[in-house]
This record gives C-alpha cells, sequence and structure tokens, in this order.
C-alpha cells in the first residue's frame, strides 16, 4: 500500500469506518468498487486512498474512456475512477488490467448507481471487491464518543460509561435531523435540513429517470418517497405503499419498478428478516423492514424540525430507530455482519439482530427513553428471544443490547447491555 502523505487526502478528511474495509479490499483484489448514494462522501473517501484519479463526471475524461480507455487507466495507483458508471464501458477494460497486471491495488471506483444492465455481477468475479459506503454515523461525525465498541461486545467485553456530558435527546434529535451527510458538516443546522430536501428534489427530478426503466412520474416518485416516509421502521408491503400514496393507486409493478431505482442508487435499503431455527412452535414473519439510508429523508419528506419531532414520540421513536438501524450497520460492516429485525407470529419483536459473518449475534431493542421502565420492557423482549433460539443458535449468541438515545451505559444483572448511541462505536 502506499504511503499516506502520497495519497489526495482531501483537507479537513474525517476518517470513515469504511477505511478498513477499503485498505483490506485493496490488498487482496486488483480493484475495489465503492458504491453509496450521492453525497455519503465516497469520493472523498476514495481520494483517501488514491494516488491518481479519472473524474467521469467530467465530459473530457469520458469521452478518452470511449476513444481510448488505456490512456484513462493510466497513473499511479492506486488509481481512482470516480463515477465511473457515467463510462460503464471503462468496466471491462479494468478487468482485463487486472489481469494483465496481477497485482493487487490497482484501482479503486466509485458509483452512485448500479448500471441496469448488471455488467458488474458477471466479470468482476475475483478482481473487485466491494464495499458499501453508506453516510456518516454518530462515532463518524463527532456525536458519539464511541466508548462501547461492537466490535468489543462481539468479543465480550464488558464496559461502562458515564453519561456522555452535555448529550441530550435534543441533541441527538437534530443530527438525526440533518442526518450523516458530509457535506452538511460545514454548513449551520437549518442550511443541512434544507439541503436534505434539495438532494430529495434531484433524487425526484434526476437520478430516478436514470435508474429506472419505467415512464417517469416525479409527482408519483414523490408521493412514493413520502409514503416510505411515513411507514419507516415498519413492514410495510408494496400494496400498502402504494395505497397510502396521498390518493394515487399506482399499479403495484409500478411501485416496484420505483423502488427498484431507489434501490440502484442507494437511497432505500430494506432491513431484512432474521432467519433462524426456532426451538418453539412459533412461525417466523418474513417481510423486511423499510428504511432511507439515512433518516433525515424521511424526517425532511415529513417536514418535521427538531421541535416537531420532539413533539412527537411515536414518530421520532420509529426515525431514531432507523438512525440506529444505519448505525449498525456501519459499525458492523468490517465483522463481515448484517443487520435483520426478527418477527414471530405470539408478538415477539425484536428490533434489530447484528449477525456477524462467522454466525455470531447480537440482538438489539430500541429505545427512545433511557428510563428503566422502558429498559425493562426491552430487556424481556431480549431475553424471551434468547429462550427460543434453538440450541446451536443460542451458542452463538454474543450479546443482548438495549440501545437508548442518551444516559450511561452499563450491564444488567439478567446481562443485557444497554448502550446509549452516543456512546455506541465500531
Amino acid at each position: 500500500m502506499p504511503e499516506a502523505a502520497s495519497r489526495l487526502t482531501m483537507p479537513g478528511y474525517l476518517t470513515r469506518v469504511a477505511d478498513l474495509q477499503i485498505e483490506a479490499a485493496l490488498r487482496r483484489r486488483g480493484a475495489v468498487l465503492i458504491e453509496g448514494a450521492r453525497g455519503c462522501g465516497k469520493t472523498w473517501t476514495g481520494r483517501n486512498h488514491a494516488r491518481s484519479e479519472a473524474r467521469f463526471d467530467v465530459e473530457a475524461m469520458r469521452l478518452l474512456a470511449g476513444a481510448d480507455p488505456a490512456a484513462a487507466l493510466a497513473g499511479e495507483v492506486p488509481r481512482l475512477l470516480d463515477e465511473w458508471q457515467n463510462a460503464p464501458g471503462i468496466w471491462n477494460p479494468v478487468r482485463r488490467e487486472c489481469d494483465d497486471r496481477a497485482q493487487p491495488g490497482q484501482f479503486i471506483l466509485t458509483g452512485s448507481a448500479t448500471p441496469t444492465d448488471d455488467l458488474t455481477r458477471h466479470t468482476g468475479t475475483g478482481r473487485v471487491g466491494r464495499v458499501l459506503m453508506r453516510t456518516m454515523s454518530l462515532y463518524e461525525s463527532g456525536a458519539s464518543g464511541g466508548a462501547i465498541s461492537l466490535r468489543g461486545l462481539f468479543e465480550g467485553e464488558e464496559r461502562s460509561s458515564l453519561p456522555t456530558p452535555g448529550a441530550a435527546l435534543s441533541h441527538v434529535v437534530r443530527h438525526l435531523v440533518v442526518g450523516g451527510w458530509p457535506g452538511g458538516l460545514s454548513l449551520d443546522h437549518e442550511s443541512a435540513r434544507l439541503s436534505v430536501g434539495d438532494y430529495i428534489d434531484e433524487i425526484t427530478r434526476v437520478d430516478i429517470p436514470q435508474a429506472s426503466e419505467v415512464q417517469h412520474n416525479p409527482a408519483a416518485v414523490r408521493r412514493l418517497l413520502r409514503s416510505l416516509a411515513r411507514n419507516v421502521a415498519t413492514e410495510a408491503r408494496e400494496t400498502k405503499l402504494a395505497a397510502d400514496m396521498d390518493g394515487a393507486t399506482p399499479g403495484r409493478s409500478t411501485v416496484g419498478a420505483y423502488l427498484d431505482a431507489l434501490r440502484r442508487i442507494f437511497v432505500v435499503e430494506d432491513q431484512l428478516a432474521w432467519s433462524v431455527t426456532l426451538r418453539s412452535r412459533a412461525s417466523l414473519r418474513k417481510q423486511a423492514k423499510r428504511h432511507f439510508v439515512d433518516p433525515s429523508m424521511a424526517a425532511s419528506l415529513l417536514r418535521a424540525s427538531p421541535e416537531r419531532l420532539l413533539a412527537d414520540p411515536r414518530t421520532l421513536g420509529l426515525l431514531f430507530e432507523s438512525l440506529v438501524v444505519r448505525d449498525l450497520r456501519v459499525y458492523s460492516a468490517p465483522l463481515g455482519g448484517e443487520v435483520f429485525h426478527y418477527r414471530d407470529d405470539t408478538g415477539l419483536e425484536i428490533d434489530a439482530v447484528v449477525e456477524r459473518h462467522d454466525g455470531a449475534w447480537i440482538g438489539v431493542e430500541v429505545k427512545l427513553s433511557p428510563a428503566a421502565e422502558a429498559v425493562d420492557r426491552a430487556a424481556v423482549s431480549l431475553l424471551r428471544l434468547r429462550d427460543k433460539i434453538a440450541a446451536r443458535r443460542a451458542q452463538d449468541m454474543a450479546g443482548l443490547m438495549v440501545v437508548t438515545s442518551v444516559g450511561a451505559a452499563y450491564r444488567r444483572p439478567d446481562g443485557v447491555h444497554v448502550v446509549p448511541i452516543t456512546q455506541l462505536g465500531p
């Protein structure tokens, strides 16, 4: 790997959790593809690891890629190929160069959309490592001290921590509303909040037509986005979303096509149901939960200021759950982790189950309030889950955790960890 001093690091760059994944991928693959929503920081992060770059949002570079791919790929390595999907013909030359050079760490590609022909699925195997980059977690943006490590919890660490000085629920809500967009960090609160609305307008006007194969109807897309916002962190089906679109009744196939387009541009990310063997006769429910890549999008679509959210605990609770899911996804990614949810036909629901690549898992309940009665209810649900799991999977359990908004971090006598999101980190 090249020395950090020779990289194209941007001034003021804030370290991202994904940096670890990118470094690991560059050590074992000829190229690494950083994917994620526009504005989540892919270019800055790619430059932090690169020694030269070609930016395909510039017309001259796109023309060069079409006329002379070898010239576009020439430069010190790792070479950043930014927004490569604007010049999709460069993919096969990258693959061939990786074969010919037979060395890891040659290229870093960034992309804000998955090409509709899905060409990367078939030609990058064994050559290109993938890293999905999300918006900044509270730890990355400095709103969480990270005293309690998710990795440490998986490894059996037992740590406690006093409440973060100055942390309050209003502090968390303000970060929820402006989101984890790197470009918003230098803005005042109101400007950062309004910029999320600008981003949604761009998605509706520009990104969806490029990613969707159905006739574009901006009004219908915005109604769908508002329906998703109203149903964030719930198991709303496509028929429910269609019926909830402010009086519009598009066909299910149209809703499905728009949802697929939103996934292609990494704006929505479903939380799948956990598939696990139970020792009881309960039946698992398999419907995914709905989430935006960042909860600020739901807040913007609902026109929810911090003050309005603090006056509406139910809506705030759902958006807070979505924020926790985002951060768990960020923190678990270097562990090869995925974040699921659990629900069975007896009424037991668990907000999140973080499962590591080796099968170890942590059950998580999300509670906005750190009050003892709220934590007690959450702990009861988590212990019920533990008792329902078949013996083999019960042995894989690395812990149970209640994530609150603020307060102290501690381990209860029943073994359940209580961790405020303002103290959780990778």
